[in-house]
């Protein structure tokens, strides 16, 4: 499914860095968290714009950082393959991504 970012401009890190904490917290406090629960748009690009790269998967984050849409299937399979490289808070940013590709596919923000 092709998702989207309402949002254009990506978060910075200091940004991103705090949103990733709050969502986690605030996941953590209960025992089934909504999909709903997600970073906002501008950090799911910020993300993405901080792992882009030449690799397959990097250029899966370029198209989301760059065009603000890729296919939600395509963004989870790069951000997991991404996460193995990825220092520990590389990887709580990519898991927080991968949950809101999840939220935007669970919402119908995108198109088969």
């Amino acid at each position: 499914m092709l998702i989207g970012s309402r949002s254009t401009i990506p978060a910075d890190e200091a940004q991103i860095l705090g949103e990733v904490q709050q969502v986690l917290e605030r996941r953590s406090a209960v025992p089934h968290a909504p999909v709903s629960l997600a970073v906002s748009d501008q950090v799911a690009v910020g993300i993405a714009g901080m792992f882009s790269n030449r690799t397959e998967h990097g250029q899966v984050l370029e198209k989301l950082y760059r065009t603000g849409s890729v296919d939600s299937d395509e963004l989870i399979e790069a951000a997991r393959f991404e996460q193995g490289y990825a220092t520990p808070e590389g990887h709580a940013a990519l898991y927080c991504l991968i949950g809101w590709a999840r939220a935007r596919v669970a919402a119908g923000g995108g198109k088969r």
